[in-house]
């Protein structure tokens, strides 16, 4: 049942982006509902960059989120407003200790990883670099199997079970399996990583990460890319 929200939230989002998708998993898992404002980050030279869209958020990334008059930029922003505004169905675990091995494998999907691979950085290599495909194919595969190697080492510890930490989903799960989505997007090589696959296997079972998916979302049949 979704929370009731007479403010109303507004998520501006792309249904490739890895971030935008991160929160869309958030929102669903909280039960909160929401209307989706489309922002197509290619067509045009990305509507990200239209000055509309700056004045939501200067930086020209999604997501972003309004409620109540505010806005709130950066996917894990986002994410620990939802859980101080709407704190039922917590995606945050009990205790000082688990809460922050949560927010430390979230924040190395997104610091660590998806920073380096994003849509700015891989125009930037292509168009000012000149580098070929190949060159990016090898660039993201790094850096995916840099991060993957770290987080899957600590998916190896007792207090990972059904889900990066504990039997429910958390936020390093919202975080982990649109993470997944870009390295298949890229064909990274994922066989090294049994614990990764598992739990995004599990969550992807879920309605709740299969209604937020980028292939289930308004704007991926007509985006063109």
């Amino acid at each position: 049942m979704a929370v009731d929200n007479p403010e109303g939230l507004v998520l501006y989002t792309y249904w490739r982006s890895s971030s935008a998708y991160r929160v869309r998993i958030a929102l669903n898992l909280k039960g909160i509902d929401y209307r989706q404002e489309f922002i197509h980050l290619v067509r045009g030279g990305g509507q990200q960059h239209q000055a509309r869209y700056r004045e939501v958020n200067p930086l020209g990334l999604v997501p972003a989120l309004e409620h109540g008059g505010h806005t709130i930029v950066q996917s894990l922003a986002i994410c620990e407003y939802l859980e101080d505004v709407f704190p039922e169905h917590p995606l945050l675990p009990e205790g000082p200790v688990a809460r922050a091995r949560v927010r430390s494998i979230a924040q190395s999907i997104t610091s660590e990883i998806q920073p380096l691979n994003n849509l700015g950085v891989m125009q930037y290599l292509r168009d000012e670099l000149q580098a070929g495909e190949a060159a990016v194919n090898q660039w993201y595969a790094h850096w995916i199997a840099r991060g993957f190697a770290a987080v899957e080492a600590w998916l190896s510890q007792p207090a990972t079970r059904a889900f990066c930490h504990g039997d429910r989903p958390t936020l390093a799960d919202c975080f982990l399996v649109p993470q997944v989505y870009n390295a298949e997007r890229f064909a990274c090589d994922l066989g090294p990583y049994p614990n990764i696959r598992r739990i995004t296997d599990r969550c992807r079972s879920l309605p709740e990460f299969q209604q937020a998916a980028p292939e289930n979302q308004p704007d991926a049949a007509q985006s063109g890319g």
